[in-house]
């Protein structure tokens, strides 16, 4: 490529009026299927928001690099890390073992272990223990529905293609409890306008299914430069506000 002469002195100037020792932020793209509220979706503008926006956002600021969120389909987003297409997935992608053997992951940072859902009228359900005797309603196919099959005493199980369909028969009656992980119990029954009044979640996670970033294997600095984001938040309460604001 030709570069002329009166370009190059507008970057040689250009680098000259950069403050001793500036440098430009690193920037680190993620992919991201928006399209798991609270954790990540598209706002009515359009925006891609959501948990780990918010807290990928947090995490560049506490390290010092830029982040840009890309908007990608679920069933491409590891095809589009492996092609170099983005530096990580930011995109609730739980930390298993199967995964990590080819995918480097970040610390974990949010549990989104399984929850249970009742009514607010309801006392006698506070811990899986109590779902024996009860009408319980899963995801099919699920973690939920699969830690609803070990708990002792539970007979009644209902499942349902969608779980919106199980929140719904909570919410008029025809269930005892919903069990499902907790971002998506933090959505119905905290951030919807609908149930937020009818229901709410006992306990806290009662299986563990740790969120992690993931990097391509072997990329050491943007695991580092996310990892000391993610110290720094967790360190400074930052993180839990975040937890606060969508997911509580």
């Amino acid at each position: 490529m030709k570069t002329s002469k009166f370009a190059l002195a507008l970057v040689v100037l250009a680098v000259l009026a950069l403050p001793l020792g500036a440098q430009a932020k690193q920037k680190l793209t993620f992919g991201s299927d928006a399209t798991f509220p609270p954790m990540e979706f598209v706002d009515a503008q359009k925006n891609v928001v959501g948990f780990d926006v918010d807290l990928i956002a947090a995490v560049a600021n506490a390290a010092g690099f830029e982040a840009i969120v890309k908007n990608v389909a679920w069933d491409g987003i590891f095809a589009g890390l492996d092609n170099g297409e983005y530096n990580g997935i930011l995109s609730s992608v739980t930390i298993t073992d199967e995964r990590k053997q080819k995918y480097d992951f970040s610390a974990p940072y949010i549990n989104a272990g399984q929850v249970i859902i009742v009514a607010k009228t309801e006392k006698g359900i506070a811990k899986p223990a109590d779902l024996a005797g009860k009408k319980v309603g899963v995801q099919i196919g699920t973690t939920g529905d699969i830690a609803v099959a070990k708990i002792a005493g539970v007979k009644d199980k209902k499942t349902y293609d969608e779980i919106g369909l199980a929140v719904e028969d909570l919410s008029i009656g025809r269930l005892d409890a919903v069990v499902v992980d907790s971002p998506i119990a933090a959505n119905y029954v905290l951030q919807n306008d609908k149930y937020k009044a009818k229901l709410t979640i006992v306990g806290k996670p009662f299986t563990d299914e740790f969120y992690g970033v993931v990097v391509k294997k072997g990329d050491a600095k943007a695991l580092d430069l996310i990892n000391k984001g993610l110290a720094a938040i967790e360190k400074d309460g930052t993180l839990d506000k975040l937890k606060a604001k969508w997911l509580q």
